[in-house]
């Protein structure tokens, strides 16, 4: 399934290696608010340091204007990852330019270096040619092991390919592996959870598991959407109307294969002291909206949970930040975590859900990718995987 060149398969001893990593994390003030991804790096990170090469880092951090901001640093990271390797990590303020290139001189086997957010440089989004061949200078080999960013053509991620024999990392590989292969080749029965706001976000990835999946069980905002396309009326809550007639398709389509809730919890307003009730699906009373899947629905989907094979997931059952709403995506949580499945969670809240949940260490994999994770889960080509040299 996995068809690219590995860390695995070259000689990295005495090379400068170039690692694109996804170091695109919360920061709070005293330094890092979650450091998932860092960690998810680190198998990378310390087999590349094991092997006698020295290591230089890329990553972006939020969506800085194409230029230098202190508050999209990513010094406090690299402090944060010397912390968890134990060791001195450098640092130098730019990603490109006379003092990257002086710093990556004279970095040494065994020794890391952290550049300077890319995206403080306009070029790193547009894939400008110049950015690229100036970051591959820096080094001897590339490695891609950023997944989040994966299906962007930037710089530091296709780019550099252009100048530098580029190999996967082990974070790369393994999210490819699963989301590939998952989708791909699935043990059954194969059940989809979709859930979040929009439909129009996901009809990529509908489709394609239309064509794969078993089941898809629909949470979240873009329920409405469905329940709305049926002709039922959603009063105040959240429903995608330029949607509406792409809902009716999916449904046609579905044959059966759609399951919708039972029953809903609704709320008088988006508020977390909102007042509640839990009724039928169906029309919902004026001035009231959804915010969550009802418990039977927690019940009827966690059935067909149980019996599955292989489980994917991207977005929540509800508006699980406010504790009222939250209980079934929890339940859903809960589910996924018992049952038996290959299961695999992808996207933003998902995971913040299952975190939050402290039923992680029950998943078999956690994607670190939003946007990639719909694109694989849509079965399209990553740009920065395709650029990888081919085993």
């Amino acid at each position: 399934m996995f068809n690219k060149k590995t860390i695995r398969d070259v000689d990295v001893t005495n090379k400068k290696v170039l690692v694109r990593v996804d170091f695109n994390v919360p920061l709070k003030e005293d330094g890092v608010g979650d450091d998932t991804r860092i960690r998810a790096a680190l198998p990378t990170i310390t087999y590349l340091l094991e092997h006698h090469a020295a290591v230089i880092l890329c990553s972006h951090l939020g969506r800085p204007k194409g230029g230098p901001d202190e508050k999209y640093s990513l010094k406090p990271v690299a402090a944060h990852l010397a912390g968890l390797l134990g060791m001195k990590v450098n640092f130098v303020s730019d990603c490109i330019g006379a003092e990257a290139e002086a710093a990556a001189k004279i970095l040494k086997p065994g020794e890391v270096l952290v550049l300077e957010n890319t995206r403080f440089h306009a070029e790193e989004e547009k894939n400008d040619m110049g950015m690229a061949r100036q970051l591959a200078s820096l080094a001897d080999l590339f490695v891609n092991d950023a997944f989040g960013t994966a299906h962007r053509a930037h710089a530091s991620t296709e780019g550099v390919t252009h100048f530098l024999p580029g190999v996967a990392g082990f974070l790369l590989e393994k999210e490819i592996r699963y989301l590939g292969q998952t989708v791909a080749d699935p043990q059954r029965p194969f059940v989809a959870i979709m859930g979040g706001a929009k439909i129009s976000d996901k009809i990529g990835v509908i489709r394609n598991l239309l064509k794969k999946a078993d089941s898809i069980l629909i949470g979240g905002g873009m329920a409405n959407t469905f329940f709305k396309a049926q002709g039922l009326e959603m009063a105040d809550s959240l429903v995608e109307g330029e949607s509406l007639t792409l809902a009716e398709e999916l449904l046609r389509e579905a044959a059966g294969k759609i399951h919708l809730p039972v029953d809903m919890v609704i709320a008088d307003k988006f508020d977390a002291e909102a007042a509640v009730k839990i009724i039928k699906a169906g029309n919902v009373p004026e001035g009231w909206r959804v915010l969550d899947i009802g418990p039977e629905t927690v019940k009827a989907y966690a059935n067909v949970i149980h019996g599955a094979g292989t489980v994917v997931w991207n977005g929540p059952m509800g508006v699980f930040e406010f504790p009222n709403f939250a209980k079934g995506t929890y339940g859903i949580a809960g589910a996924v975590a018992e049952s038996k499945a290959i299961s695999v969670i992808g996207g933003g809240e998902s995971v913040a859900a299952i975190q939050q949940s402290g039923l992680a260490d029950k998943i078999t994999h956690i994607s670190t990718g939003g946007g990639a994770s719909l694109e694989m889960l849509e079965g399209l080509e990553l740009p920065g995987v395709a650029a990888l040299q081919d085993r």
